[in-house]
């Protein structure tokens, strides 16, 4: 297994522009994965606001509430995955097989984040990249919903996942993200939580992808509460984190890395 690389500068790589990102509709078959746990007060927002171009919406559904119908309301032509297990990692892993696209974006039902954003990550994908993944924290982005305990978590697990990863990440707890399905059995995901988002990162960098963040701005939730725990779920976080290092390394077995070692993190620019 190669492992990865140090973050180059984002200065020394030519980064798609920003404005290139709408330009044109995605050329590639997207698939959209929404995990959702009664989230009927926020559904139909979400997906009123989805672009045309996207091929086909996953939602994978653990509501007892009306989420399921209000779905169907809103888009008949939704494809619908019933949740096997309990937690957003369960949901998305669900949605993630059940996908037939070329490229996979996950994102929240609760309406923190803008389908408009899509195209920002389809394009980088689309331009030699295979995982990209929002960030609050680079230019351009934001968070409007983050408590001060989320931020301070946020921060201490991204300053440890950096040390020892050896990269230069902006946001780690966040989960706007798309990737080629093609390395879907590469990332061989197995968390169950809201942990699954460090998993996914962590496997993309041990898989040696090309890795690229984008800005993306966190609304605040439109309506109900959050199902995130930060303590119980930042501990999952964190051990998700440092055993993933440790089976990294056991994997590796003390190989150096090939010859032509894959490219850290690139940023978007704002």
């Amino acid at each position: 297994m190669v492992e990865p690389s140090p973050a180059i500068d984002p200065d020394s790589r030519s980064a798609p522009s920003p404005d290139q990102w709408s330009s044109s509709p995605p050329k590639t078959a997207v698939s959209l994965v929404i995990p959702a746990r009664n989230e009927a007060r926020n559904i139909a927002w979400v997906l009123e606001q989805i672009p045309d171009s996207i091929t086909e919406i996953i939602l994978v559904d653990g509501s007892t509430d009306a989420t399921l119908i209000t779905a169907r309301s809103s888009r008949p032509d939704i494809k619908v995955v019933p949740q096997q297990g309990i937690g957003k990692g369960c949901a998305l892993r669900a949605g993630f097989l059940a996908a037939t696209g070329d490229v996979i974006v996950m994102m929240d039902a609760d309406g923190s984040m803008s389908p408009q954003e899509i195209s920002h990550y389809v394009h980088f994908l689309e331009n030699g990249y295979d995982f990209v993944k929002g960030s609050r924290f680079i230019g351009g982005g934001g968070s409007l919903d983050i408590t001060r305990i989320r931020r301070w978590g946020n921060r201490f697990l991204l300053m440890v996942f950096n040390a020892i990863y050896h990269t230069r990440l902006t946001d780690l707890c966040y989960g706007y993200c798309a990737f080629h399905r093609r390395y879907l059995e590469h990332l061989n995901l197995c968390a169950t939580g809201f942990e699954i988002e460090a998993e996914m990162t962590v496997r993309a960098m041990q898989a040696g992808l090309r890795i690229a963040e984008v800005p993306s701005l966190e609304l605040p939730r439109r309506a109900g509460q959050s199902n995130l725990r930060a303590i119980h779920d930042g501990t999952r976080v964190l051990r998700t984190v440092v055993r993933g290092h440790r089976l990294g390394a056991l994997r590796a077995g003390g190989a150096q890395p090939a010859p032509n070692t894959p490219p850290g993190v690139a940023m978007g620019s704002s």
